[in-house]
């Protein structure tokens, strides 16, 4: 992609904007794509910048691994150079701690924004924050190599970066509780057939099979397309009554812009 069309490159996180799609890359693969709070803020920093044009936002991780979780320097008593540890947060007030949290945990929530479909081009590892990015994406396209895998109950923590919900939502609560309890892998195979995956396709054909979808999902008008999010997205919260209103509102102003009635 043309150079001129980078809009954020720094601490691991690459933005490059091609018309109505985004792709966010994460580009330490010496470091197997491992996340850091400089890391999450820089994807803060990408949601920020897209433009209002784009509608599609892909995100992928260069090298073998699309990410392989949080940094273990984190644990060290050191931690990363003008970062606490995560020692050194445990022992915060818990009010500091908690908004700590909160901040980053913003890196994996813009990603559901209902003005965007956002597609996680998954190969190799996705583990602990990996795999919670993963989670904060509505699709994932996998290469038939990628392995998900929460770890952090084998670090004495609990997954806090957003993926819970989205991961029981997809999977149920029984697998979802198993997953992250054992922490084992989860395979490309049993990530299809679980839904965890969208659709599952030999590592060499990632790129072609993503550029497929979402060529897709750029061909329906927008707004359809957001309405249709919204809807999809608030439909758990809402009573089957409640669904059906929403859903008579968002087709009514469907019906209302194509009548050139919109606002």
């Amino acid at each position: 992609m043309p150079e001129d069309n980078t809009l954020l490159d720094r601490d691991g996180v690459r933005l490059t904007v091609e018309g109505a799609v985004a792709h966010v890359t994460l580009c330490n693969p010496a470091r197997r794509n491992a996340q850091s709070p400089a890391l999450w803020r820089a994807l803060v920093e990408a949601g920020r910048l897209l433009p209002g044009q784009v509608r599609v936002v892909v995100l992928r991780g260069e090298g073998v691994s699309f990410s392989a979780g949080l940094d273990r320097q984190a644990f060290t008593p050191g931690g990363f150079d003008g970062e606490p540890s995560f020692l050194d947060l445990g022992r915060a007030p818990e009010k500091e701690l908690d908004a700590t949290i909160e901040e980053y945990q913003e890196a994996f929530t813009w990603w559901r924004r209902t003005d965007l479909i956002t597609v996680a081009a998954v190969q190799g590892h996705a583990i602990g924050a990996g795999f919670q990015l993963a989670l904060a994406c509505d699709l994932r396209v996998c290469a038939d190599d990628a392995q998900f895998a929460m770890r952090e109950t084998s670090l004495g923590l609990v997954p806090d970066l957003t993926g819970t919900k989205p991961l029981a939502e997809l999977v149920g609560y029984g697998r979802a509780l198993e997953m992250c309890v054992t922490g084992r892998f989860v395979r490309a195979e049993e990530a299809e057939r679980t839904g965890l995956a969208n659709l599952v396709v030999p590592a060499a054909e990632l790129g072609a099979a993503v550029a497929d979808l979402v060529a897709a999902l750029v061909a329906p008008p927008r707004d359809a397309v957001n309405e249709t999010k919204a809807l999809l997205r608030s439909a758990a919260g809402r009573t089957a009554t409640e669904q059906f209103a929403a859903e008579r509102s968002a087709q009514g102003r469907r019906l209302r812009d194509l009548a050139g009635l919109g606002e």
